[in-house]
């Protein structure tokens, strides 16, 4: 059984941990709480120093124990999340051998990321929200678990020139939809928080912020495409993520859109 850990917790028995572990989360914590205040994020970084963030750790990402993994501490994250806090973000950091971090390209831990998404929802077993569109193509598409949208975010080693989606581990992280009710294009909070992280962004970055960054629910948006960054502005011709796709046209049914 995968466990959840608050920061408090793991600030206190972290040498309790498993070396990779240990030095997962201490890496997150110097990256998202510098002393500068460097890093984009804010929500995410309000969220660490108050302790609403949520940590847990998978497998290797290649193997299906961590799919298992990532989809229990989903469900688990789910039943405690509107209890976190308002910056509420599940984070999941996965064992990366030294044989991944010597080897993959950022390519390849795009299809990694893809394949844990579509892992977690082969064992996920409650039904896909109705209010949000199964088709990866379509603006109100999103990711869920165990009947929870969630915006996601992937960070890996290979990251050389988009700073912000660099990390030692392999790296993803969950925020849920309603985290964004304050969050969005309709409310002032919203807009100056969007301009605030674009120019700490682009200044962390040192490249102007990749073109699929727009707000959920625009018509001309795709959720899929903010997930995953390149290092630089290509993107896929398609989502990659095809487990929901794939089983509806087992079954014979079309996407609702």
């Amino acid at each position: 059984m995968a466990d959840l850990y608050a920061k408090d917790w793991l600030d206190t028995h972290i040498t309790t941990l498993a070396a990779w572990q240990q030095d997962a989360f201490r890496q997150f914590g110097n990256m998202i709480a510098d002393p500068d205040n460097t890093y984009p994020c804010i929500p995410g970084r309000q969220g660490f120093l108050t302790n609403n963030l949520r940590f847990g750790f998978a497998a290797d990402p290649r193997t299906e124990q961590a799919a298992l993994d990532a989809v229990e501490l989903l469900q688990a994250y789910g039943r405690c999340s509107r209890e976190t806090g308002k910056f509420a973000s599940l984070v999941i950091f996965f064992h990366t051998p030294v044989d991944m971090l010597n080897s993959f390209s950022v390519e390849d831990y795009e299809e990694l990321f893809w394949s844990v998404l579509s892992g977690v929802s082969a064992k996920d077993e409650a039904p896909w929200p109705e209010h949000i569109s199964k088709d990866p193509s379509h603006h109100s598409w999103e990711f869920c678990c165990d009947g929870e949208p969630y915006f996601s975010f992937c960070g890996t080693p290979a990251h050389l020139v988009r700073k912000s989606r660099m990390f030692p581990h392999f790296l993803v992280a969950f925020q849920p939809r309603w985290v964004f009710e304050e969050i969005n294009d309709s409310t002032p909070f919203g807009r100056n928080m969007k301009k605030r992280i674009r120019q700490k962004l682009e200044a962390y970055d040192s490249i102007p912020a990749h073109p699929s960054l727009k707000w959920y629910g625009q018509e001309d948006n795709q959720e899929w495409k903010q997930y995953f960054l390149r290092d630089d502005e290509s993107v896929p011709s398609k989502c990659p993520y095809t487990y929901m796709k794939n089983k509806l046209k087992a079954v014979g049914v079309l996407f609702h859109k």
